[in-house]
């Protein structure tokens, strides 16, 4: 390959306006048919940005809800979702006057999150603001391996169930899933243009939808069958297994479970970058994250509070297996098929910005490697032929492997969402938001509006610190009777 191919190919992975981590525009010609920066004219408006925030925030961490609001009651529970979903709008409408720098209308425009602290914050937060963003997306990929194995498996145990009659225990080891699932990642992250492949998006986003009213429905069935709603003002009682100090972990790591519900803040100026002006971007984005987060917080509100009405203290970890494998065993499967499927596309969809970025690294620190710059084009019958590149299919394969390893080592759900929701929140949702946002409008410090964000800053930082511990704790005390490689349900 030569210098100019090695050229095209640095900017074919950087000239994604969803997820790409570049910091320049690509320059176009025909300004007729372009915006402000050279690029071709954005069309987003404030429903396909809202759909995008929703499709990004509705996922498996709905499925958490339950035993979430189970720590906290009926009158914590749903209070302090209510409060994440302000802190979330209130922090993202600060965050979408960042996308541009200087003039609000016709200032640089920041094509990613990075992008923008980079602008308005610079020196080490951009590094500290980027190791914390790859990491969160490392740990999501963890999750969602682990999340992808519990619904196989309780797909095979329901089979297995019906098949004797319910004689059989059925304990099933979900290693082989997890195997089965990493194996699929290893396929699709070998797609070197995930953006352009839209389909897989859309069928993630359908099945998302799909298993979270699934949950929903058969939480309000299950609710008008015991002719009761369960659960308690204060949550889960301290009696016997459920001590003192358990029953505070278990509250902390529920905020950690409902933080990780609202993460997606990571992608929200990529999302602002393809909405078009007028009128300004900030303005469509504030109106499309106050729909998407009000829709979202109802659908949470339904499927967290069914599921502790059906369960109260008993609330699962992760809702549908709390159903058993009993009738409708069959809508029990299409539901933990459709959260598999759903979390096939979401891996790729969260870790391909980080794809993106180590091998943007790589192309610019040796672009005169072959082993990391020439392609290989196999031919396929009736398709075009495929670039394979060695340094793409060895280090996405390593990295798909390490985390599937590590979800085999630490294969607990509860305890993993918490902890990214603790780690991610802070920092990506309120921080940099508000540190950003008092740059941009030049706030003096120790006015009452500077004093204000502070005073919201160090409160979440408290709420996350909480989370992460109580999240930490879970993992320790899951350790205690946990053995490595022989997980089984």
């Amino acid at each position: 390959m030569t210098m100019m191919d090695s050229s095209k190919q640095q900017n074919r992975h950087s000239d994604n306006q969803v997820f790409n981590m570049s910091l320049e525009a690509v320059p176009r010609s025909n300004s007729g048919l372009l915006d402000d920066d050279g690029r071709v004219k954005r069309t987003g408006n404030v429903w396909t940005a809202s759909a995008h925030i929703i499709t990004a925030v509705i996922g498996s961490g709905v499925l958490s809800l339950a035993w979430a609001i189970a720590q906290l009651g009926w009158v914590a529970g749903p209070a302090i979702m209510i409060m994440f979903s302000a802190v979330t709008y209130f922090t993202s409408s600060l965050l979408a006057d960042c996308y541009r720098s200087g003039d609000p209308v016709t200032g640089k425009r920041n094509y990613t999150y990075m992008d923008a602290v980079r602008s308005n914050l610079g020196g080490l937060q951009v590094k500290i603001c980027g190791l914390n963003q790859y990491v969160n997306l490392f740990g999501v990929a963890i999750g969602y391996t682990i999340a992808a194995s519990i619904s196989m498996t309780a797909i095979k145990r329901s089979n297995c169930f019906h098949a004797s009659n319910d004689q059989d225990s059925c304990h099933i080891s979900s290693i082989p899933y997890m195997i089965i699932f990493g194996v699929v990642e290893i396929i699709f992250s070998q797609i070197p243009d995930f953006d352009q492949i839209s389909w897989l998006s859309i069928v993630a986003a359908v099945m998302s939808f799909t298993y979270s009213t699934i949950g929903l429905g058969l939480g309000i069935a299950y609710t008008a069958e015991n002719g009761r709603i369960k659960g308690s003002l204060t949550g889960v009682s301290i009696s016997g297994a459920v001590t003192e100090a358990k029953k505070i972990w278990w509250m902390f790591q529920a905020l950690g479970d409902i933080a990780f519900a609202y993460s997606y803040s990571m992608i929200l100026i990529e999302i602002q970058d393809t909405v078009k002006s007028p009128p300004s971007e900030a303005k469509t984005m504030k109106r499309a994250t106050l729909i998407s987060v009000a829709v979202t917080t109802i659908f949470y509100m339904l499927c967290g509070c069914m599921g502790y009405a059906a369960f109260g203290d008993s609330s699962p970890g992760n809702l549908l297996t709390g159903f058993g494998f009993y009738n409708p065993y069959w809508l029990l499967d299409i539901a933990n098929a459709a959260i598999v499927v759903h979390l096939i596309g979401a891996y790729q969809v969260y870790c391909q910005p980080l794809f993106a970025f180590i091998e943007k690294v790589a192309y610019s620190t040796f672009p005169d490697s072959t082993f990391i710059t020439k392609e290989v084009k196999i031919p396929i019958p009736g398709y075009k032929p495929y670039n394979l590149n060695l340094f793409r299919l060895i280090w996405r394969t390593l990295f798909v492997i390490t985390t599937t390893v590590i979800s085999m080592l630490l294969p607990f759900f509860n305890d993993v969402v918490g902890l990214l929701g603790a780690l991610g929140f802070w920092p990506l949702t309120v921080y940099y938001p508000v540190e950003m946002y008092i740059k941009v409008k030049k706030i003096p410090k120790w006015t009452n509006k500077w004093i204000g964000l502070q005073i919201l800053s160090v409160t979440c930082l408290v709420i996350s610190i909480a989370a992460a511990v109580g999240s930490v704790a879970g993992v320790i005390l899951d350790l205690k009777t946990y053995k490595p490689f022989k997980t089984s349900y």
